[in-house]
């Protein structure tokens, strides 16, 4: 099951009309953004109130430290690159100083512009999986697509929680905007802000009146990646908006209505957390009516298959090469893995294998870690090394060297290891925490 999702990324170009700004401009709109350019910070400032954005360039020759200061006076959160053209190394080192999250040199070309896009935005551009666990949750966020209800999409970091919610927008028939907020970006006032917007004088800083993100998604859906990270100040706000239909902005005397659709992300249980007492008990019911979960990749090896040779043929397309076939060793290395990261590690792993492969296939020794370390046939294979020398050795060391092995091959990811050992992340503490009072090195 494939099919592509067409939601372009809110871009800000911050700088003079020239012709490499427009270059700029021409290329992020071709990796799936939709590009505003504005004159000065000034304008930015304004259309941010106003509008928003997912992203801004700003040209280093305008007062970026100003602009970023200006962005953390009214509470927006929007993620900042610097960019420039023959410009001085200092310049770009105080634009990252200043606050900016990278710096890319103009005229760029079209995969510095989409390095840029993906590493803030976390956009791609088709989902795939043929996995029954992938098409069960896949067909139940499209049934459900239509209804008003909230939705709580579960699942672990890099699975692909944004892209589920962008499925449950585009097969909404909602004409409004798809809209994301982190809500671990940043502390309970500059979320309470990002979300519900300010009127003038509602805080120090608040200059102007700002339309918050819940008022730009109106008549559309809005994404909360990480929603367990809110105070509980701040969920009782959403569970208002929820139960009511209606918001205030910050320093506002009255309510407005709104028509919005709220998706949430986690990687914790917010049952648990309901428990623990960091998550309001009403508003995990609302969430709770569509209750999604993303299987791991590690439980789905035909999807990592399937997802290979996706990621495999759009990066030869991406950098001009001949589209190669994986092999059949490729791929059960690739079936095996333990993907800490889920999507986002095969999606890096592919990227550094087309680049890497100059054959007539896609071979095992083109997988490899970011260092170059090739990945491994494991689990299964060090199992299966592991098997001939268990004779003669008591059950505490061949327990020990399973761990520590398994751990080695996860990268120290204890989550990883612990789900492939079939033990709990706790268990998996306890031993290692044993190991190292026996003196027992621990890399």
């Amino acid at each position: 099951m494939s099919f592509g999702l067409k939601v372009p990324v809110r871009m800000l170009l911050v700088g003079s009309d020239r012709v490499e700004f427009k270059t700029a401009a021409k290329l992020a709109d071709k990796v799936g953004a939709a590009v505003q350019i504005v004159p000065s910070p000034d304008d930015a400032v304004i259309m941010l109130r106003d509008v928003g954005a997912d992203l801004v360039m700003v040209d280093v020759g305008c007062n970026v430290a100003g602009f970023i200061a200006q962005l953390r006076a009214e509470r927006m959160l929007v993620p900042v690159i610097a960019c420039g053209v023959d410009a001085p190394a200092e310049q770009a080192v105080a634009a990252i100083h200043a606050g900016a999250q990278d710096y890319v040199s103009l005229p760029p070309d079209a995969d510095l512009i989409g390095a840029a896009i993906m590493s803030v935005s976390m956009r791609s551009v088709d989902i795939v999986g043929v996995s029954a666990p992938f098409r069960q949750s896949l067909d139940f966020a499209l049934a459900m697509s239509k209804s008003p209800l909230p939705v709580f999409l579960m699942g672990e970091r890099g699975i692909g929680k944004e892209m589920f919610a962008r499925v449950i927008h585009n097969f909404s028939g909602r004409g409004g905007r798809f809209v994301v907020v982190n809500c671990a970006a940043a502390n309970a006032e500059h979320i309470m802000a990002e979300l519900f917007g300010q009127e003038a004088g509602a805080f120090e800083g608040a200059v102007a009146k700002r339309a918050g993100r819940i008022e730009q998604a109106n008549g559309g859906t809005i994404y909360l990646r990480n929603i367990d990270a809110l105070d509980t100040g701040v969920q009782g706000n959403l569970l208002e908006l929820l139960e009511t239909r209606r918001m205030r902005r910050l320093g506002a005397d009255s309510y407005q209505n709104v028509d919005i659709r709220l998706v949430a992300g986690s990687q914790k249980d917010l049952a648990q957390q309901v428990d623990e007492g960091s998550f309001l008990e009403e508003l995990y019911q609302q969430l709770s009516l569509v209750n999604i979960r993303i299987s791991p990749l590690r439980e789905r090896p035909e999807d990592a298959a399937a997802l290979a040779q996706y990621f495999a043929e759009r990066f030869a397309r991406l950098n001009g090469f001949d589209i190669r076939p994986i092999s059949a060793q490729a791929l059960a290395i690739l079936k095996v893995q333990p993907w800490p990261g889920n999507v986002q590690d095969l999606e890096h792993v592919m990227l550094r294998g087309v680049i890497l492969s100059r054959g007539r296939e896609l071979a095992p020794e083109h997988l490899t870690l970011s260092d170059g370390t090739p990945l491994q046939l494991q689990p299964a294979a060090a199992a299966a090394s592991l098997s001939g020398s268990m004779v003669g050795r008591c059950m505490a060391d061949v327990e020990r060297d399973l761990i520590l092995q398994t751990l080695q091959h996860c990268s120290g990811n204890r989550t990883a290891a612990s789900s492939i050992l079939g033990i709990s992340v706790r268990t998996m503490r306890n031993k290692l925490k044993s190991f190292i009072e026996a003196g027992i090195p621990i890399a």
